[in-house]
């Protein structure tokens, strides 16, 4: 793995505890900031109330009685200390970080304006600033209580995910005689019983029982899926109507939805470039505010103007330029974006890979389990002229009924893929290496393939021959269907495409992103499957050591190149790509390799990685302009350039600006969960 590679996947334990250092909100919750906040509001409408300048601008006069002129400095410090701490505290642990940042900056801005106004308290000569201080600190809780509330509830994912398994479970003990036992008392291989509604405790296989189980809360997939004997199962999905005995495989962190639960926590945690970059700005802006402060200090100074005057401009400078919402503006639309992508299948393991989804121009599949089912079927029959291929197909599968070759499955699994009704067959015949016979509705038929028909000296008309090179050059087998020495039909049995891979080629062909097959598969083989699909660019008979050279090959030539697998023999070549996407995890999701797990193997999903990449990517971009782009304008405002034309913002109106910038950047993110994948 090179340089890169290993920047991109392996995270240590120093970026780690960096964004440790970086959690502002490490220890706090939004209980705290919504029971601080009332109080201190509780406190500021007095403070508010019984300041005089306030009464002098709106001409009434608050009640008087002894000790009423010391209200503002007692309620105001109050307010500083039960609502201010956790913004000083928080502040101590960036600068013992070394990281100064938003607390940092709310701190300077209510301990200057505490300060002063305990100055002027006890005899310097100025006006204090209690209700500027109270507001400020009361607003402040006000948005990080929403910022807290919103954070939370984006990453309520988790606790939905939860909530899916069942308290209880049913288990049987013996016969027909059960019990109820909790969930987390159940172990491997017990065997419980799923009433129709209720939720699977954990994931099993059915034992007996059929019935119709709604997967969509752990795969994205709408449709119930039928579950019958031998069915896997898993935990926290909703049975149907019918009722299952289910034997227990996995349970408590093994299962599959324990897996998903770790992914997405994992995601959400993980740190992408957009979140470096507003990290970066946070302290850029935390300086910028701090020499803009000083800057304002000494300009007011030299000016001449009151010492009251002169510190509520550096209060306002310091509150205006608080890069509160930065800090908002890339954790919640990652979080509302990996909820997103869980809920439609999407499991994302590195928040990295999916930022660089948006920039892919190139994304190549592995053939196999991935474009095409994994298993054999038949993909084409050419039937005699009087016969129907359905009918053939059905009795071709009827005679391999009995057999465990891989030939007699893709028969068996076409006719049954395709519904068809299976004549009962009876003395069944295997002659190694040429076929089976048997007899179906009193006619002695045989399946094999060439060796059976040189046995018997059978020669094919030219619809067959034709058909028999076809399939040869397309490096399908072709198996024969005869009677005595007719032949009734010719199958064509191969891995057969996906049924949703036409549509997943097309969709990413019409993004502008080419897609390219590697496959271990021979030439004939894979370039069939790319004639099928509309896909030019063939790699073929490449060993999985081979796949990741071919993944440089391609980024040599400056391409942004996804890889799409199963994530075992493709592991290396995922882990090479720009982006690793492992490709029907189904209950395994402890997928190593990809950035990117599909919960479904479905193809599709692609498409819909590289729509909620680039979307996420415009809301992180949006986000982080509203967030600090309104300082260009603000911070000379709370400055006070304009106070020639009587523009003067006071602190708490620095505070509401500052603040109003962190919902709409909440709301902008939450705009996200409108977005629709499926286009």
């Amino acid at each position: 793995m090179d340089q890169h590679q290993q920047h991109r996947h392996v995270h240590d334990t120093a970026e780690t505890e960096d964004i440790t250092a970086r959690d502002k909100h490490a220890g706090h919750s939004v209980a705290m900031f919504r029971d601080k906040f009332w109080l201190s509001l509780a406190l500021t409408v007095p403070t508010v109330f019984w300041e005089p300048m306030i009464q002098e601008w709106f001409g009434y006069t608050a009640p008087r009685f002894p000790g009423s002129e010391f209200i503002p400095a007692l309620f105001g410090t109050v307010v500083f200390i039960y609502g201010g701490w956790v913004f000083l505290n928080s502040a101590i642990g960036e600068l013992k970080a070394r990281l100064p940042g938003m607390m940092t900056l709310i701190s300077l801005a209510i301990s200057v304006a505490f300060v002063y106004s305990v100055a002027v308290l006890l005899g310097f000569d100025g006006h204090p600033l209690w209700w500027e201080l109270a507001t400020l600190v009361t607003i402040m809780l006000l948005g990080h209580w929403i910022e807290m509330r919103s954070i939370s509830q984006a990453q309520g994912a988790l606790n939905e995910l939860a909530k899916l398994l069942p308290d209880l479970a049913v288990r049987v003990i013996e016969g027909d005689r059960t019990e109820e036992v909790p969930v987390s008392g159940l172990r491997t291989d017990d065997v419980v019983l799923v009433r129709p509604g209720a939720s699977i405790p954990a994931d099993g296989v059915v034992m007996s029982g059929k019935s119709a189980v709604n997967e969509s809360m752990i795969t994205g997939e709408s449709q119930l899926v039928d579950k019958t004997d031998g069915s896997e199962v898993l935990g926290g999905t909703v049975n149907g109507q019918g009722s299952l005995r289910v034997r227990v495989l996995q349970t408590g962190q093994e299962t599959a939805l324990a897996g998903i639960m770790r992914l997405v926590s994992q995601a959400q945690s993980s740190r992408s470039r957009a979140q470096a970059l507003a990290d970066r700005a946070a302290f850029l802006l935390t300086i910028v505010a701090i020499v803009a402060g000083v800057a304002t200090l000494a300009a007011w100074s030299l000016l001449g103007a009151e010492i009251d005057f002169t510190v509520t401009r550096v209060v306002t400078v310091l509150v205006i330029a608080c890069p509160h919402a930065l800090g908002l503006a890339v954790p919640l639309v990652t979080a509302i974006s990996t909820t997103l992508g869980a809920r439609n299948g999407l499991l994302i393991r590195d928040r990295r890979g999916l930022e660089e989804a948006r920039n892919l121009d190139t994304v190549v599949f592995d053939k196999t389990g991935t474009l095409t089912l994994g298993s054999h079927r038949v993909v084409e029959i050419v039937a005699a002229k009087e016969n129907d291929p359905d009918t053939v197909l059905s009795l071709a599968a009827a005679v391999e009924r009995d057999s465990e070759h891989p030939i007699a499955q893709a028969l068996l699994k076409s006719a049954e893929d395709k519904g068809l009704a299976l004549p009962r067959s009876s003395s069944f015949e295997a002659a190694a290496g040429k076929g089976v016979e048997a007899v179906v509705e009193a006619r002695r038929l045989s399946v094999g393939g060439p060796a059976l028909l040189r046995e018997r000296n059978v020669e094919l008309d030219n619809d067959m021959e034709n058909a028999s090179l076809r399939f040869g050059d397309n490096g399908q087998a072709a198996i024969y269907l005869l009677e005595g020495e007719n032949v009734l039909a010719v199958f064509a049995i191969a891995d057969q495409v996906r049924p949703e891979s036409r549509e997943a080629v097309a969709k990413l062909q019409s993004m502008g992103i080419e897609v390219v097959i590697l496959t271990g598969d021979s030439e004939a083989v894979a370039r069939s499957v790319g004639r099928e699909l509309g896909i030019d660019t063939v790699f073929s008979g490449v060993l999985p050591d081979q796949k990741s050279d071919k993944i440089k090959e391609l980024q040599a030539r400056g391409k942004r190149v996804a890889m799409v697998g199963d994530g075992v023999n493709d592991a290396p070549a995922l882990v090479t790509a720009d982006v690793g996407v492992a490709v029907g995890a189904g209950t395994d999701v402890a997928v190593e390799a990809g950035d990117v797990v599909l919960v479904r193997s479905d193809p599709r999903d692609i498409a819909r990685i590289v729509t909620l990449s680039r979307a996420t990517y415009r809301k992180m971009i949006q986000n982080l302009w509203w967030a600090a782009g309104y300082n260009i304008v603000a911070i000379p405002l709370a400055a006070g350039v304009l106070y020639w034309a009587g523009i003067v913002l006071a602190p708490a109106v620095g505070a509401v600006l500052m603040s109003a910038s962190t919902v709409i950047v909440a709301i902008n993110a939450q705009l996200l969960r409108r977005l629709d994948m499926t286009r």
